[in-house]
């Protein structure tokens, strides 16, 4: 059992908060039943596992327990205050695991079909989160994230996912990568922007395709605006002049939904 919070291992944990150390070794942290659960049933890789005995009370988590321990992964019992020491919540439930990441290049894409959000440069964690679970919501199939946007791993992201990161592919890429694909492949995309007169409920949307959401302080770059087939704005009646980003693409992914659930 380890006993101290100053234990090499503990420390790990704790560097994984940092996106440059998830980065160098591909790894990232997760905690709670519910979303080791998810990632159990994606059949996703365990790095490591973590424990307390005594703060796993329910049978839930109790059932759980089991099912890690006989993943073929390290597992590793740790005190309540070591556990605590390292956890991200109030009230931890005593299950914590290191998971490797997982990410798929544009080629990936080529193969694939169905509803993808392409993400340009955006910067909280929370909003990837919440866009992934909305996109989870709707059937897509993934996120291409261009440039230099916020990490998927970060545990506000995992957090906000609800456990859609488990389902859903994640691509990352640069915008030339991205623009010269694009020009090979025969591939709808319809970007956001507010200088855009078509309101995005007055055209048709394919279920394959790209939706393009820009950064959240400088919307879509230049260069793939001139990508897009169309390019569409959610109106707005009110004194604000606009929508939260992961408010916006919800938006927009329930329209291509709902008309393509029509069909």
């Amino acid at each position: 059992m380890i006993t101290s919070p100053s234990n090499p291992k503990i420390k790990f944990i704790r560097k994984l908060r940092t996106k440059k150390f998830r980065d160098e070794n591909q790894l990232f942290y997760i905690e709670g039943p519910r979303i080791i659960s998810e990632a159990i049933d994606a059949k996703w890789n365990f790095a490591q596992v973590f424990y307390s005995q005594e703060l796993i009370t329910d049978p839930y988590s109790k059932k759980l327990l089991g099912k890690l321990l006989s993943l073929n992964t390290e597992c590793f019992e740790v005190d309540k205050q070591v556990f605590e020491s390292f956890s991200i919540k109030d009230g931890p439930k005593g299950l914590a695991a290191v998971l490797f990441q997982k990410t798929f290049e544009l080629n990936y894409f080529a193969e694939s079909k169905g509803l993808w959000v392409g993400l340009d440069r955006i910067q909280d964690p929370g909003n990837l989160g919440s866009i992934l679970r909305t996109l989870d919501a709707v059937g897509g199939s993934g996120i291409i994230l261009i440039d230099q946007c916020t990490d998927p791993f970060d545990i506000a992201a995992v957090r906000g996912s609800m456990g859609a990161l488990f389902s859903l592919k994640i691509i990352k890429t640069t915008r030339n990568n991205f623009l010269q694909f694009l020009d090979k492949k025969n591939i709808t995309i319809i970007g956001t922007s507010d200088k855009s007169d078509k309101d995005y409920q007055a055209i048709q949307y394919k279920n394959d395709m790209i939706l393009m959401m820009g950064s959240e302080r400088e919307g879509l770059s230049v260069s793939l605006i001139e990508g897009c087939d169309k390019l569409v704005r959610i109106p707005m009646v009110g004194k604000s002049d606009s929508l939260n980003l992961a408010v916006a693409t919800s938006i927009c992914l329930y329209e291509i939904f709902n008309q393509n659930r029509k069909k």
